[in-house]
């Protein structure tokens, strides 16, 4: 009842202790992955297909009436505010193939691949060749030797940067738009590519599907030149390609607040044995969006989604709530 006690009262969603000023983020949790397992609700588990599908079809329809909106209007007052709107609903859409990738879209893994690859590839993203390295980041998080993305760069690795790399990497606003280098080269350090099915990303079993993902990427981005051909490069850089830059740095920029402290409290990173799958899934971040939460369906609820990404994002704030009470 005592260690019970401690686990309510001292720990807060992000499953950080909060007694005194002596809290050290680096020591072991004083509980264990299976005592936070047993306080979420039996029904946060289940996975609703019809659900899932109806937040697919709510931002389908934003995306259409955004898309009729700014054809209709076409004024320069206007056109700000779509791509700002738009590209928040890319973002929103990446976030439902990233939960179709976890499997906690629904219980049919053949649902889960038809509906992920048409909403990452809509936004051209290779949708398996994600899914995959993303797997690796939440089985790694935390584990600075294999971790897959957001790991700190040891020096010798950023001594041997040319500038412009450096520049690309290191100058706001420009890291905001690295997601698409990063899926064509990953990070400095790593070899491979999200399109590349011999990429060593991926084993040999899994190159089928990084083939079919790579084939419906092509697809899209064939569709968008055709596009471009038809309704003139400008008007489809306004409807489309300066939402997916906004897209972009809404994904950049969420990711990096859910794997970054601040000055005042920095995140461990650990080696070897001193990593577990519990110690690493502590060091991201929970965040609130105020008005965004909703609409890019919670992700801010990243310490219990990375601790348990089968969770469906509808029930993630019941299970952060039930954890920290």
């Amino acid at each position: 009842m005592e260690k019970e006690r401690k686990l309510k009262n001292e720990v807060n969603a992000n499953g950080v202790v909060e007694k005194g000023d002596s809290f050290d983020p680096a020591a072991p949790p004083p509980f264990k992955i299976g005592e936070i397992r047993a306080a979420i609700p039996k029904h946060c588990w289940v996975k609703n297909p019809w659900r899932s599908l109806s937040y697919v079809l709510r931002d389908l329809l934003v995306v259409l009436a955004l898309l009729a909106a700014a054809t209709h209007f076409n004024t320069w007052f206007f056109w700000p505010l779509y791509w700002v709107a738009q590209g928040t609903m890319f973002w929103a859409i990446f976030v439902l193939g990233h939960d179709c990738g976890h499997g906690s879209f629904s219980e049919s893994p053949l649902l889960n691949s038809f509906v992920g690859h048409i909403l990452h590839s809509s936004i051209l993203v290779p949708y398996n060749g994600w899914r995959i390295s993303h797997r690796t980041h939440h089985q790694n998080h935390g584990n600075v030797e294999h971790d897959e993305s957001w790991v700190p760069m040891p020096e010798k690795i950023y001594s041997k940067l040319d500038s412009s790399t450096r520049i690309l990497r290191f100058s706001l606003p420009l890291p905001m738009l690295a997601y698409p280098a990063y899926l064509w080269y990953r990070s400095p350090g790593k070899d491979g590519s999200h399109f590349n099915p011999y990429s060593s990303l991926f084993s040999p079993g899994e190159r089928k599907a990084v083939v079919i993902s790579t084939a419906c990427w092509t697809f899209m981005f064939g569709l968008l030149v055709y596009l471009s051909f038809v309704f003139g490069p400008i008007t489809m850089f306004k409807l489309y390609g300066v939402p997916y830059l906004i897209f972009v740095m809404w994904l950049d920029f969420v990711t990096y607040l859910h794997h970054h402290g601040d000055d005042e409290h920095k995140l461990p990173w650990y080696r070897g044995k001193e990593w577990n799958y519990l110690r690493g899934g502590l060091t991201t971040v929970d965040r609130d969006y105020g008005i965004f939460n909703n609409i890019h369906h919670d992700i801010g609820t990243h310490v219990i989604h990375h601790l348990f990404p089968q969770i469906p994002h509808y029930h993630l704030v019941e299970a952060v709530r039930s954890r920290s009470h």
